[in-house]
């Protein structure tokens, strides 16, 4: 089979959007990802340059890269531009203009989002929409690369894991009696705004010349542009993979600090990383700051970067530290990994700010806009000892719907408006329902909810490798067999 089969080479005969078989430009795809793995496993470079530059000129790889931008949940969003692609026809205009010959990327339009405190807010540069497809273009053959090369025990934007990987390898590392008693927290000082250009363009395996273009793009704020000397944009599509391929290493890292085998397991080091949040494990208070938080702080600066000295920490174990939306603690020798308190109340404050801003909507329509925040976030926290945090969160919102009630309608009885909000069903009374188009909706309890513990992925699974398609296969059937049980699988508190 020639190679410009195997691609999906473009030609120019008309594209019909409508018509394209998805499923074999995946297959296309695939293939040359799989090669790409096997060409990085075995240090052929060159080769693993030949097949991403093949990738990149291919039909299939195109069209997935103009499908990926174009719905997802920024396909509205325009960049400086004012142009998104939401015809048939301009997604298949996309797909023959998208080219390295003459390609100049246009800057990033500047937006604000709040962070989880409320107040500071998080820098975000938006492309247009032919960068975020040409970004999603090259992904499509950096991500392989990124995966082979990836330390075991990352989770961040990765296919194929998630934050629930993340807390039950902390469980794995902390568990036991004999485990590390101390956690060094590691808090990377603007990670995405202050990585190196130089390190990245002399670092990341991808067509340099592209690569420099998206770095030196630049943002336009008020109508003015400004240059970007150093960093990589939060909402550029390729942006965390650049950020993982920065951090990766640093297990190794860790590893070659201690002169042997045995002198590193008796250091209980252990390192969980989920994007730029991080947590390593040690023996002892002195050993991880004074022998492991110089190796990260060395392997940061050679990144162009730092670490937070207000918000890294070193903890005891039994003092606990929050990771991801969870709190992970002993108690008198036993582990128990929770809710924390601070994802708790965020969660909750938006819930009533849901129900209060919506005083004149029916019930239905009020349960239509919580469950969905409800099943994700309990769905989070299911796999940690949430049984009894499930039960204060179903009587916080409680609280929160009565008052609800009682502020639309001052002037009847606490037994109307029971009768006319809350029923029993089941075993549970005091269940919040109402209709929706002559359909009758409840309001899902979070105690509901049944504890499960969770099976961690494999830290030298890789979803682009053919041995391990038929793992990821079934890890994938898991978890569509949940969420027939309860959507959202996947919540994060907050954005890292």
């Amino acid at each position: 089979m020639a190679a410009s089969e195997i691609a999906g080479a473009v030609s120019h005969r008309k594209v019909d959007w409508e018509g394209i078989d998805w499923d074999k430009a995946r297959r296309n795809v695939r293939r040359l990802q799989a090669r790409i793995v096997k060409a990085t496993k075995e240090g052929r470079w060159g080769k693993v340059k030949t097949l991403q530059r093949l990738l990149t000129h291919s039909f299939s790889g195109k069209a997935l890269a103009v499908k990926r931008v174009t719905e997802n949940k920024g396909k509205r969003t325009p960049g400086v531009d004012g142009v998104i692609w939401d015809t048939p026809k301009k997604k298949e205009a996309a797909i023959h203009s998208l080219g390295r010959r003459g390609y100049r990327p246009q800057p990033l339009r500047r937006m604000y989002i709040p962070k989880s405190d409320g107040k500071k807010k998080r820098p975000l540069g938006i492309p247009v929409m032919f960068d975020r497809a040409c970004q999603a273009l090259y992904l499509l053959a950096l991500d392989p690369v990124a995966e082979t090369m990836a330390d075991p025990n990352s989770y961040g934007f990765r296919v194929g894991r998630s934050t629930a990987d993340a807390i039950k390898q902390c469980f794995i590392a902390l568990a036991r009696k004999d485990s590390a008693g101390w956690v060094l927290e590691g808090d990377i000082k603007s990670c995405f705004d202050k990585i190196s250009h130089d390190w990245l363009f002399a670092n990341v395996p991808l067509d340099r010349k592209v690569l420099w273009k998206w770095l030196k793009a630049g943002f336009i704020e008020r109508r003015i542009l400004y240059p970007t000397e150093e960093g990589t944009p939060q909402g550029g599509i390729i942006s965390p993979a650049l950020a993982n391929v920065a951090l990766n290493g640093l297990e190794k890292r860790l590893r070659d600090a201690f002169p042997s085998k045995s002198a590193y397991q008796a250091a209980k080091v252990h390192l969980i990383r989920y994007a730029d949040d991080f947590v390593i494990t040690g023996s002892s208070k002195e050993l991880l700051e004074n022998k492991v938080k110089p190796v990260v702080e060395q392997f940061l600066e050679e990144r162009g970067l730092e670490l937070s000295q207000e918000k890294t920490v070193t903890t005891h174990i039994e003092d606990g530290f929050d990771f991801l939306g969870q709190n992970v603690r002993k108690y008198k020798g036993k582990l128990l990994i929770k809710p924390s308190k601070k994802n708790v109340k965020a969660f909750l404050r938006k819930v009533r700010k849901v129900i209060k801003g919506h005083p004149t909507q029916t019930a239905g329509e009020l349960i239509q806009m919580l469950a969905s925040k409800i099943r994700g976030w309990v769905n989070f926290h299911r796999h940690a000892v949430s049984k009894e945090t499930f039960s204060k969160v179903d009587r916080e919102i409680f609280l929160a719907l009565w008052n609800w009630a009682v502020r639309r309608h001052p002037d009847k009885s606490k037994e109307w408006i029971r009768a006319k909000y809350f029923k029993t069903v089941g075993n549970r009374s005091w269940v919040f329902y109402g209709e929706v188009y002559g359909k009758e909706l409840h309001l899902p309890y979070a105690a509901d909810t049944p504890i499960e513990r969770h099976v961690k992925v494999k830290g030298e699974a890789n979803p682009y490798d053919p041995e391990w398609e038929g793992y990821f296969k079934k890890r994938k059937e898991a978890k569509e067999e949940d969420d027939q049980e309860g959507p959202g699988w996947f919540y994060m508190p907050e954005e890292p």
